[in-house]
């Protein structure tokens, strides 16, 4: 429906009759807006005419879909598969977004914010060359990389640039070190001041104003201001001191090994753990390409109970009505329906382990799981075309669009 009318309002354009198409009710225009999820699409239908795109900015959508962003910087939208190019070829590599915000880390070490479709950019004091001078970049996804970053904030910077960023960075020993920064003012950085040498930090969010860490429990860190406003962690506490707690943890198969890999979404109001277990048959250990054999096998889901004494873990079955998006780089809730093929109590999930160099299938051990069956189906609609061959200097991650006006 949408390519029709996207041909009618071109003819519209270029007639010199008089039409009723860009008289087209803005009520109408809001139903056909609905049907289109991606936000591509919706730049589209914008740019038809000038009463359209004046029209659709009165109208309130759902959120555009989300996009995986591939090797090449391109976007994948989320279940269709249609690739649209990166607006506008940057220097450097991308680490992850926060939302709609690219983070950018370039050669000499310098970071930065950008919107890829507004071109607004918040500059970042350097990162990487703080924590290890002599770390030289990999731009390729599937080399390993000593230095794994997580950005997060604790309120949007579309309404709130001047919001603290903190950044996660783990290096290849799995050491945890926590930045916090005003920009532009140098970030703080805690490197095992506040941790445990031992303590490994699967993630990091901000929720209920709080900054909050997973390791093998839930920590929360503490951040004051001194001189001159500058944030720093100024301690760490144990919220939740563990799993112990959580019985009937699924076991494995006798010839194969397990892993594990953990996540932090905020979602409708509630802090969750998402567990995410990983196999391989131990016969494979060995190989120089193993990883190549890990798969996704199934999925737990907890809630963090602030209220009880102790507080604890509490499993949980639903989601609400939300999917969850799930990446080392960046987690969220979406909201589910809405005709934007989004499946609702289903977690959507990425490979963000390191894969072959240039693979055949870059998307490699991704899907959607759904957690009232526990089957795994394909990240995209069957329909969809599988990129191949895919290389470049990003890092897969998930990117949520903020719809344009």
């Amino acid at each position: 429906m949408f390519h029709f009318l996207l041909g009618l309002g071109s003819f519209v354009m270029k007639t010199t009759q008089s039409s009723s198409w860009p008289d087209l009710e803005p009520e109408l225009l809001g139903l056909v807006l609905k049907r289109l999820p991606i936000l591509a699409d919706r730049v589209r239908l914008r740019a038809v005419c000038c009463p359209w795109r004046s029209n659709a900015r009165l109208q309130a959508l759902p959120p555009p879909n989300p996009c995986l962003i591939l090797l090449d910087g391109s976007f994948l939208s989320i279940p269709g598969g249609e690739i649209i190019g990166m607006p506008k070829q940057y220097d450097g590599c991308s680490y992850g977004f926060i939302d709609n915000w690219l983070f950018l880390v370039k050669s000499d070490g310098g970071c930065s914010l950008v919107n890829p479709f507004s071109k607004a950019t918040v500059d970042l004091p350097k990162i990487a060359m703080d924590i290890d001078p002599f770390n030289k970049y990999s731009y390729s996804y599937s080399t390993f990389n000593p230095c794994r970053y997580k950005l997060v904030v604790s309120s949007p910077l579309d309404s709130s640039p001047d919001s603290p960023v903190t950044v996660l960075i783990l290096d290849g020993g799995g050491n945890a070190t926590i930045g916090v920064c005003q920009p532009p003012i140098a970030f703080d950085f805690s490197r095992g001041n506040f941790l445990d040498p031992f303590q490994r930090l699967f993630d990091v969010t901000f929720f209920d104003g709080k900054f909050y860490g997973l390791d093998f429990g839930l920590l929360t860190f503490e951040i004051s201001y001194g001189l001159g406003s500058k944030p720093k962690i100024s301690s760490i506490e144990n919220v939740i001191n563990s799993m112990d707690n959580i019985p009937d943890l699924p076991k494995p198969l006798s010839d194969k090994e397990r892993m594990v890999t953990k996540y932090l979404v905020e979602c409708c109001g509630r802090l969750l753990m998402v567990t995410r277990w990983l196999e391989i048959p131990r016969r494979l250990l060995a190989a120089s390409n193993y990883f190549e054999h890990v798969r996704t096998t199934s999925f737990e889901i907890f809630e963090a109970d602030l209220s009880t004494n102790p507080n604890q873990w509490r499993r949980i079955k639903n989601l609400g009505g939300q999917a969850l998006f799930v990446g080392r780089r960046c987690s969220k809730s979406f909201p589910a329906g809405e005709g934007n093929g989004i499946q609702e109590d289903c977690i959507y999930f990425m490979c963000d382990y390191p894969w072959p160099d240039h693979p055949e299938d870059p998307l490699g051990d991704s899907g959607v799981y759904n957690i009232a069956n526990g089957m795994i189906t394909p990240l995209l609609s069957e329909t969809a075309t599988v990129p191949r061959h895919q290389r470049g200097q990003w890092t897969l991650t998930w990117y949520f669009p903020v719809d344009a006006v």
